[in-house]
Formats: structure tokens, sequence, C-alpha cells
């Protein structure tokens, strides 16, 4: 199952890093949310999936599941969340200043065609 989400994860960076070459805007914002979402699955599976109980000490557990993946997942989670709200912000306030969310345009520089 840990091959699967590796596949997975590199399928999503691949996908990721193509809307982040493109020229909208709105695709690299979206890229930069896939790219997020293929670390916070690449770093689940490195945590391994093993199955145990519930990381609180016991005489009775043998075996149990290493908690600090999620917590870096969770931690990734929210700061993803804030920084995409603020991109989004950003990307609307200059939409609405120069008129398009082309990249080229924004930065002044005309199309070679």
């Amino acid at each position: 199952m840990e091959i699967v989400m590796i596949i997975l994860a590199g399928i999503l960076v691949a996908a990721a890093v193509y809307l982040i070459l493109s020229r909208s805007l709105l695709r690299v914002i979206i890229g930069t949310s896939i790219l997020t979402h293929a670390v916070n699955l690449l770093l689940l599976s490195m945590g391994g999936l093993k199955e145990g109980a519930i990381p609180i000490y016991g005489k009775e557990i043998k075996r149990y599941v290493d908690p600090i993946p999620q917590a870096l997942i969770l931690t990734a989670i929210v700061i993803s969340f804030a920084i995409t709200a603020f991109i989004l912000v950003l990307a609307f306030r200059s939409y609405k200043e120069l008129g398009t969310d082309n990249l080229e345009e924004m930065r002044g520089v005309p199309d070679e065609q």
C-alpha cells in the first residue's frame, strides 16, 4: 500500500509542477495547493502505515503507531490553508488592479508570437 501512495504522491507532484509552470495565476495557486497535498501524502507514507494502538503508555500495549507524522501533517495543513488564502487574496487584488491573471502580462513582457 505504501508503494501506491508514493506513486500517487509522484503523480500529484508532476501535476503540481505542470500547473505551477503555466501562465495563469489561478493555475499556479491550484498547483501549489496540489503540491502541499502531495507533500502531506509523502509525509504520511514516510511515517509508515502500521497497525497498532494509540500511543498512550500502558502495560498491555505492545505495539503503537507513531504520532509524529500525523502531527506534522496537521501542522502542514493549517499552514498551507493560510498560505493559500493569502495567495488567493493577493491574486484577487492583482486582478482588480491589472485586469489580468496572465503572469507574462503582469510582468510587462510582450508575447513572442
